[in-house]
């Protein structure tokens, strides 16, 4: 395939197979009793993507969001040449993962939040100055590259500390540096702001966004399990779950595509009213209603727009004061639950409903 995207995938399809290892006292006696079977036995087969195609243009910040499981790393490393497809195809930036994998690697880079790589011996500037060496940038470029990134990330003053002994978090912003010191053509980011500080974090959305105008040409395929993350970076996001592609689109078409009820949030100044009655009205499809010490908030489904002149008259009529009233627009987190059809787990709901403070 031509280098018309910059990554693109075919029927892409990857299985493992399900096995269970046996207890330590069954192992003894498999190796005692060769007429006993395998230590590991054949559970079937697991799909982690089904025919996935996908194509990302050159320059895109490209997104992948599903839960845990999903397959999203398990495509990321395909396309980064560490895992062979079970079938299907797909290249990078022209090149086929499989055939031209050697031809791939010098272009591209990939980082993974939590992940610990590095020398424990060798200190931050020392590990990515060898990083950048094994690309081959030349030293005094790559000095300036880790320079600039270690300030980016906050990282300045531990330059000529030992990675063994950072703390989880400084690992990470030292792996994220990692990924850019080479200048990629294709970069590969896998949860970069994971159990990341929000002043990190949004140190780390910013440089990515002036990192790819900085660079024309340059893409990235990014996986996060946070929806603002995702709404605030890509131009267009994926949403895959159980290894297939459910939708693909930029985030405002995304959410257009939500088929929903409208929705409003009126504040009410805070009332011994439990405005259960409003659920009576005619067109209302469910009522939410929380109270605080500040606020009675009143979250309403309706079957349609003209509803809500009933809502509010109703309201009046029964002394409530109205503080605010607002349309809810669809959001990307209405688009995953509707696609993927499923509530999340408690980690995920956290992840995926955080806000995200942006830059001033």
């Amino acid at each position: 395939m031509s280098a018309t995207w910059a990554i693109a995938t075919e029927e892409l399809t990857r299985t493992f197979t399900k096995v269970r290892r046996r207890n330590w006292r069954k192992r003894q006696a498999a190796a005692a009793n060769s007429s006993l079977s395998s230590p590991v036995k054949d559970e079937g087969t697991f799909i982690a993507l089904h025919r996935i195609n996908l194509q990302v243009r050159h320059g895109e910040l490209f997104g992948l969001l599903g839960p845990n499981g999903a397959g999203k790393t398990t495509l990321i490393k395909i396309l980064a040449t560490l895992l062979s497809p079970t079938s299907g195809q797909a290249w990078v930036n022209g090149w086929d993962v499989v055939r031209q994998a050697e031809a791939i690697r010098p272009h591209i880079n990939m980082v993974s939040g939590g992940e610990s790589s590095g020398y424990g011996i060798l200190t931050v500037r020392e590990n990515l100055w060898l990083f950048a060496r094994l690309y081959g940038v030349p030293s005094r470029l790559a000095y300036e590259r880790i320079d600039r990134m270690l300030q980016i990330v906050g990282l300045e003053d531990k330059a000529q500390t030992r990675i063994s002994h950072l703390s989880t978090g400084q690992r990470q912003k030292m792996n994220f540096c990692r990924g850019f010191i080479t200048d990629p053509k294709i970069l590969f980011l896998d949860e970069p702001t994971l159990g990341l500080d929000v002043q990190s974090a949004r140190a780390i959305r910013t440089f990515i966004r002036q990192w790819l105008q900085e660079q024309p040409g340059r893409t990235i395929l990014l996986t996060t399990h946070y929806m603002a993350e995702a709404e605030e970076l890509c131009d267009r996001i994926a949403i895959i779950d159980h290894g297939q592609l459910l939708a693909c689109d930029t985030p405002t078409a995304l959410k257009r595509q939500v088929q929903q009820y409208p929705r409003y949030l009126i504040h009410l100044a805070p009332s011994t009213d439990g405005w259960s009655r409003l659920s009576q009205i005619p067109g209302v499809h469910s009522l939410q209603i929380r109270t605080t010490t500040a606020t009675t908030d009143l979250k309403l489904s309706l079957l349609e727009d003209a509803v809500i002149g009933s809502v509010v008259q109703t309201v009046v009529q029964h002394g409530g004061r109205i503080l605010s009233l607002q349309k809810l627009e669809p959001t990307l987190e209405d688009v995953f639950l509707e696609l993927v059809g499923r509530q999340l787990n408690d980690q995920e709901e956290e992840l995926l409903t955080a806000p995200v403070q942006t830059s001033d």
